[in-house]
């Protein structure tokens, strides 16, 4: 049965993420592996940031208000987030690898079309498509990193997530670049487009091939019931992706209206969580050799939490930039972890068990930031954030009681 991706027959060496034989187990292989599929996460990460960093651009070109732009983002999130459900499906269907390719050559051929419509409606279902192919490209290329983990052998999904906030990183910069030298919109994102669809020919043929499933073991619908052991994950996913989301959206608004900062100083705290949880990335894999899957979940959601109540508690402008860090660093390798787990669940294939804790955490990022708005309204922002308390607080004991279940190591 499927529901989010979800397989929830018998264990089956077909269901269970198989790749064909001596391939990639070989070191040399499984490295070559690993550079493939980092390259589609980084160039996910630097797409996406090269055309959100020309978004005033954008506005410009179809004459978009706030309100414009910002249901034409929410229909983005939507297209992807109506795709993941369905994404494990067609993952057990074609294999990871063919709908990795497919999506991400998908991604680079709409991108370039962003600023070429007349209608703002035409636009509106280019987002839908765009939304749509990432959102199955997202759960392809993880259930390919879990492929390529269960190779190496030890722990390396945090650094693929890394590599994503890499790429966002650079291609933020990219942007300011392009925008710099006055290079058209249109020409800007050909070009990065172009770049990035040369890397996917290259990087497609050393994806990691699982075995293709018997006909049989796909007969049921697409859509179903999930299967209860992920929910879990899905939950913890859930609370660190609204998380994230919040403090994306409502950081820089928080220093400059409640810790009452300059506006060339308000953007410093989504700055110091986005270079630390990219930093926490990059070291997260070390530390679930150290300590173990859910002893790290346990303490980085600890680090998370206190770093949250330094935010909520402002004393002074460094302090709570500090805090920002914290919370990003806190936050870094939850959902690494959630989707590596997911992805070596016993009898569901990577794709399935990935899909349905991103569809769960997804749902989080999406409708958590304009629902704390629309709380921050009635209450304030400051008190509308106190809500993370509380779903930091379900995502610790969501991660004891798995500790409790599976041991500390995982």
């Amino acid at each position: 049965m499927y529901f989010c991706g979800f397989v929830s027959t018998p264990p089956d060496p077909a269901l269970t993420g198989a790749v064909k034989s001596g391939h990639p187990k070989h070191p040399k292989n499984m490295n070559v592996n690993r550079l493939a599929v980092n390259i589609f996460f980084f160039g996910n990460g630097f797409l996406y940031a090269n055309w959100i960093s020309r978004l005033p651009r954008l506005q410009e070109i179809y004459d978009l208000n706030y309100a414009d732009t910002g249901v034409l983002l929410l229909i983005l999130a939507v297209g992807a987030l109506l795709a993941m459900p369905f994404a494990g499906y067609f993952i057990v269907k074609n294999g990871s690898k063919k709908i990795t390719a497919l999506t991400g050559i998908c991604f680079c051929l709409f991108m370039p079309l962003v600023p070429v419509f007349s209608e703002k409606w035409h636009l509106a279902v280019l987002f839908f498509g765009m939304g749509y192919a990432t959102g199955i490209m997202d759960v392809a290329m993880n259930a390919q990193a879990v492929l390529v983990e269960k190779a190496a052998l030890k722990p390396i999904m945090s650094s693929f997530h890394a590599i994503f906030s890499l790429g966002a990183t650079i291609g933020a910069g990219f942007g300011g670049l392009f925008t710099w030298l006055e290079v058209p919109l249109f020409q800007h994102i050909l070009v990065v487009s172009v770049v990035q669809l040369m890397a996917i020919v290259f990087a497609n043929q050393y994806l990691v091939e699982e075995e293709k499933l018997p006909d049989n073991a796909v007969s049921g619908p697409a859509f179903q019931l999930p299967d209860k052991r992920l929910i879990a994950l899905g939950i913890i996913a859930f609370c660190c992706m609204l998380g994230e989301g919040a403090m994306a959206d409502w950081g820089t608004n928080y220093m400059k209206h409640v810790v009452k900062s300059s506006a060339a100083i308000a953007p410093l705290g989504l700055a110091a969580f986005n270079l630390a949880m990219m930093t926490g990335r990059f070291l997260g894999d070390q530390g679930r050799i150290a300590l173990g899957d859910y002893n790290l979940l346990i303490v980085n959601t600890l680090i998370a939490l206190f770093g949250l109540v330094i935010v909520l508690f402002p004393m002074g402008e460094i302090i709570v930039i500090g805090g920002f860090a914290m919370v990003g660093l806190g936050l870094s390798v939850i959902v690494p972890i959630a989707y590596s787990r997911a992805g070596t669940m016993p009898g569901i294939s990577p794709g399935v068990g990935i899909a349905m804790v991103t569809t769960i955490g997804y749902t989080g990022f999406i409708a958590g930031p304009p629902l704390l708005g629309i709380l921050a309204e009635w209450t304030g922002l400051r008190q509308a954030l106190f809500v993370l308390l509380l779903l930091f607080l379900i995502m610790g004991a969501m991660s004891v009681s798995q500790r409790m279940k599976f041991g500390g190591r995982g």
